[in-house]
């Protein structure tokens, strides 16, 4: 072999091996490219499905209708070891019974007056609200507060709820006083309540204590708030006039 020859291969040997190392990178570049790709659509396939079952689960929630109690200690279960055995609380096991799609929320605040209940009710409707149970009245009779003031208090949170939804079901419990309070007052006081769901075409539960006031054994020593089995015959009568709603 000639000298010249000799020199050819030397210099066409590096060339020909940069050759195949550089086709070899570019295959496995294009390995890894395909793969990073496939790991990319993997992963998004993967992140797309909790938001999904975010979706389906909010649809899910938003068909549970609501109940809301708005009351005084009556409703809030005032001297119960556990409030679930106030009335609202075992609204919510008739209806769970039934499988019906209803959520009981209690919004009683023992003490409340028809002017406390006008103080919060506005607060109260920053939620969606199916039916409204209005129990207010019985401490603005214990203390005697003028009648035409707890008729316009009433009226008030009545009207602050048809405007805040007209398809809110409305649901009124009257409520009566004993008679040491005067024969004139605690006739007037339980006419408020007849006339309140007559003008406003409301359901009506005319006493809600039916069954309960003034029997010893079903209310608490104070012979004012139901016990237990008090609060369970109490549910019964709301149950009554709210079924027909659901």
């Amino acid at each position: 072999m000639s000298k010249a020859e000799n020199n050819h291969l030397h210099l066409n040997t590096p060339i020909s091996l940069d050759s195949k190392l550089l086709k070899f990178c570019y295959i496995i570049t294009a390995f890894l490219m395909v793969a990073c790709g496939e790991s990319k659509s993997e992963n998004t396939t993967t992140q797309s499905q909790p938001k999904e079952h975010i979706e389906e689960t909010t649809t899910t929630e938003s068909t549970t209708k609501t109940i809301l109690c708005f009351g005084d200690s009556i409703t809030a279960g005032y001297g119960l070891d556990d409030t679930n055995d106030a009335f609202p609380g075992i609204l919510q096991q008739k209806i769970d019974s039934l499988d019906l799609n209803y959520t009981v929320i209690n919004s009683g605040v023992s003490g409340e007056t028809t002017a406390g209940g006008k103080g919060r009710i506005d607060w109260i409707l920053n939620q969606d609200i199916d039916i409204f149970l209005l129990e207010l009245g019985a401490n603005d009779g214990l203390r005697g507060v003028n009648l035409v003031e707890t008729a316009t208090n009433l009226q008030f949170i009545i009207d602050a709820v048809k405007s805040k939804n007209s398809a809110t079901k409305i649901v009124l419990a009257g409520m009566q006083l004993p008679p040491n309070m005067g024969q004139e007052y605690t006739s007037g006081f339980k006419q408020i309540f007849i006339d309140i769901a007559e003008k406003n075409d409301l359901a009506f539960i005319p006493f809600i204590l039916k069954d309960v006031g003034g029997i010893k054994e079903l209310n608490q020593n104070d012979g004012i708030h139901p016990t237990v089995e008090g609060h369970k015959i109490l549910a019964n009568t709301v149950w009554d006039v709210l079924e027909p709603l659901l």
